[in-house]
């Protein structure tokens, strides 16, 4: 007998909307035409672009602040545009990178606590596109590497440890960049473009590895993701404003391995992706739903699970890492989506008679951990993730602050011999590192002063008003 329903551990996931206590209310969530998610979230914080006059800004919230936010709530606003895309960094959770349509990325290191006053002091700017930046994204396995995708049809990897643009490539797209992903270990990368093409791009020798034109017919924007086995999944629109997703062979491009059409809605169909279940989230832009489907390595390849259903629709959609979300409860996914007004987490759950922890739902999965240094990754180094398990649930360990060295330009002088060379090289990180030392215990100290000298001040309107109850 064939089996007539294709046997899954998730096809009864089920996704729950929290409970109105548990959401973030009153915040003015973006307007920007930009098909970006407009929100991030780690295991710590959870960062929504907002609505901010006279340039960019993003709120940082922790994740335990529900509830309504005050309008005075400090944000991190340092672009003079709008900030179109917000990235955390994968090893470390207090830093965050943000790209804006003053052609700038910024990278912000969030204080231990969260943000106490508004923050204006980014930790490096990282100037070098000629046109707004609506792409950030960080390398997956080596620190502080970042990559970054502009409307001038560039994409710039930067070295954020330096400040330096390390990697340009300029003449690889005709037309707007719509999105990058780097793939499972960092060493490729796959875009989509406003000319229909998905292409599969070596960063470090600036070659193009695989091509295919015309992925999807239609002519609104396509996205495409790395699937863990190096496969890529994209989503788009047919000729008939269908949208449709689709899983293509990085080594055979001519035909897709399958194609899915859903529907004639004409949101924008951005792609989350877990790596550890290969189940695969459509979030469409202006839709109400969540769609998910499992990937599997026997055709038809892509099978859809469910549909999660609500009456609102998103504004934009923040994903968190595996290491972030509930094992006790049997939690696969949990989304962050932006209302107009507000941000409701979603959590996606398959349910389990057991109170036990769930191996199979949670086989070890990518950490904080970086694999490599950014030096080894341009000089054409590979590493996997550093795997973790989720058995004991994920603790956040105290990360070091990014520090940043700009290299003097008036250093570069010619090399004399390698002994020299290799002297000046050990000699000369000495300096900063004693300075930044000193830089760090200076802002200990002001911290601690602003903290007592606002306790002081709330002390004195207390005793004002006790004093002003005895007079009466």
């Amino acid at each position: 007998m064939k089996r007539v329903v294709r046997q899954s551990k998730f096809r009864h996931v089920f996704g729950q909307p929290a409970k109105t206590d548990q959401c973030y209310d009153d915040i003015r969530v973006s307007r920007v035409t930009w098909d970006s998610a407009f929100c991030a979230v780690n295991p710590k914080y959870v960062a929504i672009i907002i609505e901010a006059s006279g340039g960019g800004a993003f709120l940082v919230l922790p994740l335990h602040k529900t509830g309504r936010i005050d309008k005075s709530y400090p944000t991190v606003c340092g672009h003079t545009g709008p900030v179109l895309d917000i990235d955390w960094c994968p090893h470390n959770d207090q830093v965050i990178a943000s790209g804006s349509e003053d052609c700038t990325v910024m990278v912000w290191q969030i204080p231990e606590n969260g943000l106490v006053t508004s923050m204006s002091e980014p930790v490096v700017v990282l100037e070098g596109h000629s046109k707004r930046v609506g792409i950030i994204t960080w390398h997956p396995t080596a620190r502080n590497i970042l990559l970054s995708a502009g409307c001038d049809n560039q994409i710039i990897i930067w070295n954020v440890g330096t400040g330096e643009a390390m990697i340009t490539l300029e003449d690889m797209h005709s037309d707007m960049i719509y999105n990058v992903c780097w793939n499972r270990d960092g060493s490729l990368i796959c875009t989509a473009c406003k000319d229909k093409s998905i292409r599969v791009i070596d960063p470090r020798k600036g070659q193009l590895v695989a091509e295919k034109e015309k992925a999807h017919d239609g002519a609104r924007p396509i996205r495409a993701i790395f699937l863990s086995n190096g496969n890529i999944l994209t989503t788009g629109f047919s000729r008939m404003s269908e949208r449709q997703v689709a899983l293509w062979n990085v080594e055979n491009m001519e035909e897709p391995m399958a194609v899915n059409e859903l529907d004639t809605s004409n949101g924008v169909l951005l792609p989350f992706y877990d790596p550890d279940t290969s189940v695969v989230y459509l979030c469409g832009k202006g839709d109400s739903s969540i769609r998910y489907f499992e990937i599997t390595d026997e055709a038809p390849y892509v099978h859809f699970l469910n549909t999660f259903a609500s009456k609102e629709p998103q504004r934009g959609m923040g994903f968190m890492p595996k290491r972030g979300l509930d094992v006790n409860k049997c939690e696969i996914a949990r989304f962050y989506k932006l209302h107009e007004r507000k941000c409701e987490p979603v959590v996606m759950t398959v349910p389990r008679k057991s109170d036990l922890f769930q191996d199979d739902l949670y086989p070890d999965t990518a950490g904080p951990d970086h694999t490599l240094e950014s030096d080894e990754w341009f000089e054409g180094k590979n590493g996997d993730p550093i795997l973790i398990s989720l058995k004991n649930g994920y603790v956040p360990t105290k990360k070091s602050d990014i520090q940043v060295v700009k290299k003097n330009i008036l250093d570069k002088t010619p090399k004399k011999t390698e002994n020299s060379c290799s002297a000046n090289r050990s000699a000369s990180p000495t300096p900063p590192v004693k300075s930044e030392a000193k830089l760090e215990e200076i802002l200990k100290e002001i911290k601690s002063l602003k903290d007592l000298v606002s306790s002081q001040e709330k002390r004195i309107v207390k005793l004002e008003e006790q004093m002003s109850k005895v007079a009466i």
